[in-house]
């Protein structure tokens, strides 16, 4: 059976940098990844681009379980020093609205420069070795892969991700490891999904985009709100400010079974109601009827879901529809579609200095299997960094 000081679960962003961090002070280290190669979902990010941090990075922009955990590990590895990191790998980067990004707009130069790193401190990999099982042994573990092999090792860090995107590698499998470690997992949900609505305007604006602002309600009251991006789709809502509330809509539907979620949207965000309502009378006052009451400030193809209500030239009611045009909904897309999962590994049961298991001695955990939830624009692969390094500094 080998033996290994180290064996990382998950070679994602997270399992790579524990592992260059564990490298780093002296351990032997193997990588257990379950896919054929090493990064795959770090290829899938930013679009192809690898937005791969943010300009400002604080616990505020995480979910509110994790906000001392995420403090903790930014003092010990933060911003400046994920830059120094990956300056020092030898990545180019520049910044674009706050998110940085590297200078080839390729994730695969991110991914590249860490491979080489791996390379140079000789880190081992073995890919296609899912680890199905793990024991506690006197000193230690016992990881068993898929095939049977076993792997012994003194210090274990799980990094297997969550259930988002399961065709780049994570399927859910690390929240299994941890179980069976006594751990309790916080119900993962899709986020950063789009949403399902059956509504007659979806079908009627299909492939329209427009930027509004998007206000998440459940029983009527507001959990969150964005603006940005609406997307109308043959299923229901997507675009960046749908993304951006769809972690809160997520979990009141899918874990606390909430029986009211719907979503309110300002069509015209640009406009106070005042300002919306002189313009619309000032518009009928010249005798502009029907769609031209919305020439200019919405696409033409609303006529078509307002045409009713654009007939009939109520100005309160017109200004009420889009300023807060309602949507009901019924779900979201699953997981193949979401970018991020909400949930996982109950902090409580992790120390926040050195994300090493309160349970288990001699057990860590990183990125996203932890229960935290970081907002769109670098966030979560900061976390990834962040935690990887402290786990394998650690380890």
């Amino acid at each position: 059976m080998q033996k290994y000081d180290v064996v990382v679960i998950g070679g994602g962003a997270a399992g790579i940098v524990a592992a260059i961090s564990a490298k780093q002070k002296g351990r032997s280290v193997l990588i257990a990844e379950r896919m054929p190669r090493l990064g795959k979902k770090i290829l899938a990010t930013g679009s192809g681009r690898c937005n791969f941090l943010a300009e400002k990075l604080d616990s505020s922009f995480y979910n509110k379980e994790a906000r001392e955990t995420t403090e903790s590990v930014f003092r010990r590895f933060g911003r400046e020093d994920m830059l120094r990191f990956f300056g020092e790998l030898g990545l180019a980067y520049y910044s674009e609205d706050g998110r940085f990004f590297p200078v080839t707009d390729q994730s695969s130069s991110v991914l590249g420069v860490l491979e080489m790193e791996l390379r140079r401190l000789q880190i081992l990999s073995e890919c296609h070795c899912e680890i199905t099982g793990i024991e506690s042994l006197s000193e230690g573990f016992r990881l068993i892969s898929k095939s049977g092999k076993s792997i012994a090792c003194s210090r274990a860090i799980l990094c297997g991700g969550g259930k988002s995107y399961p065709a780049l590698g994570s399927d859910g499998n690390a929240f299994t490891l941890a179980q069976k470690l006594g751990h309790r997992i916080i119900e993962p949900v899709p986020s950063t999904v789009p949403l399902i609505v059956k509504d007659p305007w979806c079908h009627a604006l299909q492939g329209q985009r427009i930027q509004a602002v998007v206000t998440a309600r459940v029983g009527g009251e507001k959990i969150a709100s964005a603006p940005g991006e609406l997307l109308f789709t043959k299923y229901g809502l997507s675009g960046t400010a749908i993304l951006d509330v769809s972690e809160a809509i997520s979990i009141a539907i899918h874990r606390d079974h909430a029986p009211d979620v719907s979503v309110s949207v300002d069509l015209v965000p640009f406009l106070g109601r005042e300002e919306l309502k002189e313009e619309l009378s000032r518009r009928l006052a010249k005798g502009i009827r029907a769609e031209g009451l919305i020439l200019g400030l919405l696409p033409q193809k609303f006529s078509m879901p307002l045409s009713q209500l654009l007939l009939e030239g109520n100005v309160e009611r017109i200004v009420e529809r889009l300023k807060n045009q309602e949507f009901r909904i019924d779900g979201t897309r699953g997981w193949n579609e979401a970018e991020f999962t909400a949930g996982g590994v109950d902090l409580a049961e992790v120390d926040a200095e050195t994300l090493e298991s309160k349970l288990r001695k001699g057990l860590y955990l990183a990125g996203e299997i932890l229960n935290v939830q970081g907002a769109r624009g670098g966030y979560n692969l900061a976390w990834a960094w962040a935690s990887g390094t402290v786990a394998g500094m650690n380890a």
